[in-house]
């Protein structure tokens, strides 16, 4: 015999779902890739491909960072190249500070494993539309950076 929620259970479930979705209505692209054991090579680009459309709204560019607490370092640099669909290369590079100066990890997550987001641009218009490639590589003069778990990226409308 199946129970029916009651009505005040069936609205609270409702009204989380439309939290939810609602939360990541404004995602334009979200895609994380995996580094290979934990093991982030100099020579390993990775490379995200999206696809842009609405020149008119504004955007906020985010990275995720996957980090396990083997990794010897309290920062992350990194070179991120983005080519345009004109084929023009902005090369930027950028520094994420994972720890405190005391080694605690600021991202979130439960035991050994820590997520962190950052906003790299924010209120960003793109000025052409067509197919934007954002690629990474890690510069932290290391050709073996270990416990980097995942690199991600993140792009929503304002």
């Amino acid at each position: 015999m199946t129970r029916i929620p009651d009505k005040k259970t069936l609205l609270l479930l409702i009204l989380l779902t439309g939290i939810f979705v609602s939360c990541d209505s404004n995602r334009v692209f979200e895609e994380h890739i995996a580094i290979e054991k934990g093991n982030w090579n100099v020579k390993n680009r990775l490379q995200f491909d999206v696809t842009i459309s609405d020149l008119l709204s504004r955007y906020n560019v985010y990275l995720n960072v996957r980090n396990g607490s083997e990794y010897p370092f309290s920062n992350l640099f990194l070179f991120m190249n983005t080519v345009s669909p004109d084929g023009h290369i902005a090369r930027d590079t950028i520094e994420l500070t994972l720890a405190d100066y005391d080694g605690r990890w600021l991202g979130s997550g439960m035991g050994s494993v820590k997520f962190s987001r950052f906003l790299l641009q924010k209120n960003v218009r793109f000025n052409q539309a067509g197919s934007y490639r954002f690629m990474m590589e890690q510069a932290m003069r290391v050709n073996e950076l270990n416990g980097i778990n995942d690199i991600g990226l993140r792009i929503e409308k304002q």
